[in-house]
């Protein structure tokens, strides 16, 4: 998943109403997005490697798994003193269901140059549905803000924290059988600057009011 920081850097509103439209949009499509990297055979990213390492071992499907993991990942939150908002729920239950309903419909591709192709589909929308949900700012993903508690309460830069978190979870779920690839690769390389592409056009921020 990629870096928060520059959330705090946008300057672009979008009228308030969007929001929760925005939110759930944006998850929806994330879920989408994980379901075309999956498809596609050629690795994924850190946390979802370890869900499908995790689908492998209980036979549970794959939306199922990224929920538990979710409400796991959210009780971590509870000696960080993170408070979850809307979007901190609505993540761990719209992404999930999302997931499953579009990998239920979306066929596997035949040969690699198809593959590839959903895979950096599956990337790019990625980073538009990372930043259209983030970008609402109705609350952080569990696991957003489980690196985020976890910086201010140890101290630690937020890219040590998140890159020996996402190593972590990258080797527990290779172990498990998740699949490790190019795209695993490509999605760390990419995830990143494309986010913040498009994090200005998706970022809600209150319209100072006139003096009266």
């Amino acid at each position: 998943m990629a870096s928060l920081t520059a959330l705090h850097q946008v300057p672009v509103t979008v009228a308030p109403v969007r929001r929760l439209p925005q939110l759930v949009a944006g998850l929806w499509l994330y879920g989408a997005s994980m379901a075309m990297q999956i498809r596609a055979t050629l690795g994924l990213n850190p946390w979802d490697v370890l869900h499908e390492g995790l689908t492998e071992r209980t036979g549970l499907s794959f939306g199922l798994i990224t929920a538990i993991t979710g409400v796991a990942v959210l009780l971590l939150w509870i000696p960080l003193r993170q408070r979850p908002g809307v979007g901190t729920i609505a993540n761990v239950l719209v992404i999930a269901v999302s997931v499953d309903a579009t990998l239920a419909i979306l066929p596997t591709p035949q040969g690699l140059l198809p593959r590839i192709i959903f895979l950096v589909l599956g990337i790019v929308l990625n980073a538009v549905a990372f930043a259209a949900y983030v970008g609402s700012r109705l609350g952080p993903g569990p696991r957003d803000g489980m690196v985020t508690g976890f910086c201010r309460r140890t101290g630690l830069s937020l890219r040590v924290a998140r890159t020996g978190i996402e190593l972590l979870v990258l080797g527990t779920g290779w172990l498990l059988g998740g699949t490790v690839g190019i795209g695993t690769v490509l999605y760390a390389l990419g995830i990143g600057p494309l986010s913040q592409l498009f994090l200005p056009h998706l970022t809600w921020r209150e319209r100072s009011q006139p003096a009266s």
